[in-house]
């Protein structure tokens, strides 16, 4: 198994945030998260990313346990974060942003090939790499965001709420480009509201309510589940 997450527990000061998650994803796998607003789902996956600290429970990267390593360091486990909001640094240009990805000492080294594959999924990235990235459409940020994770050349790729914001057929593009971007050989842990493309897109779902993991199953299963459309996805 590529990401093992067992009997997570997380909270911001006193408040609980997270109760007891445990979730797996193998090599290769796209694995949704998703849920109602505010049910953890945000949590769960900036814990996974070390941005966050559990209180309990434990989390093991192809065998190896990441729960406490520091943030910047978990990346270097494989693992990498496309944020909610997509957090670039609006100041700088395109390039700029991207070549911030690979600081990994292994991801530096073969930063040039990665650029060019990151052109390759985002054209538009390529002629508007020297242009400022907050003066981009929200759509072309996204894209900005994705490629500087892929810049640190993950096996395991976080994404948050990356449809947020963007124009229906934006998102259209955006899960598209999530497929492609898991048929190269990254394993995809997907947070998102838009449960239809988020369940289409996956192999494996788990469903999240008030910060526990509810069930879980073949996204099709819980589709066609009449009680779980209407108590968890809000179909």
């Amino acid at each position: 198994m590529l990401l093992e997450v067992s009997n997570l527990d997380v909270a911001y000061g006193d408040a609980p945030a997270l109760w007891d998650a445990t979730l797996a994803i193998g090599a290769g796998q796209v694995v949704s998260v998703v849920g109602p607003n505010g049910a953890g789902k945000s949590t769960l996956i900036n814990t996974i990313a070390g941005v966050l600290r559990p209180l309990r429970g434990q989390i093991r990267m192809e065998g190896a346990d990441v729960s406490r390593v520091p943030g910047h360091r978990v990346c270097d486990h494989g693992i990498a974060l496309v944020p909610e909001g997509r957090r670039l640094f609006g100041h700088m240009s395109v390039l700029d942003n991207l070549e911030l990805g690979a600081y990994r000492p292994g991801a530096r080294t073969e930063a040039a090939a990665t650029l060019r594959h990151v052109f390759e999924l985002f054209p538009i990235l390529g002629e508007r790499r020297q242009q400022i990235a907050g003066t981009m459409s929200g759509g072309q940020q996204q894209m900005v965001a994705i490629g500087r994770a892929l810049m640190a050349r993950p096996r395991l790729l976080l994404m948050d709420e990356p449809s947020l914001g963007l124009s229906p057929a934006v998102v259209d593009d955006m899960f598209q480009i999530i497929r492609t971007i898991n048929q190269s050989g990254v394993a995809v842990l997907l947070v998102e509201q838009n449960i239809n493309q988020a369940l289409a897109v996956a192999h494996h779902a788990y469903v999240i309510e008030q910060g526990r993991i509810v069930t879980s199953g073949q996204p099709d299963a819980l589709l066609n589940n009449p009680r779980i459309r209407e108590a968890y996805l809000g179909i």
